[in-house]
């Protein structure tokens, strides 16, 4: 094999790559041990939730028809007790904030 690089606009049609070969793949657990050696963090998901932490729920899409977004800060007590009625009821978030306020108008309806 040859010690001087190959000319990059001439052709060499006596090049000799036959000791050329590619490296073979490394294995998962070479590469997760390197990554780990270089301080690498996964990005799979941890198996357990960490002591304090609020588990994430499963992303809800429906087609209601519903286009108005609205954003409030709540306390977490508050949003985890609406969640739990909207999933006891079996209603979509859109469709538990109406009910919600119907029931907001009925109760002030009732101290009139």
């Amino acid at each position: 094999m040859s010690t001087e690089r190959a000319s990059l606009f001439g052709q060499d049609a006596d090049m000799d790559l036959s000791g050329f070969k590619p490296k073979a793949p490394a294995r998962p657990e070479q590469v997760r041990d390197v990554a780990e050696q270089a301080g690498f963090r996964s990005r799979e998901g941890a198996r357990e939730p960490v002591e304090g932490e609020i588990p994430r729920r499963e992303p809800r899409r429906y087609r209601t028809g519903r286009n108005v977004q609205l954003n409030l800060k709540v306390r977490q007590e508050t949003v985890d007790a609406f969640y739990k009625l909207a999933d006891e009821h079996g209603w979509v978030l859109g469709e538990a904030f109406e009910h919600a306020v119907d029931a907001l108008k009925r109760e002030l309806q009732k101290k009139t």
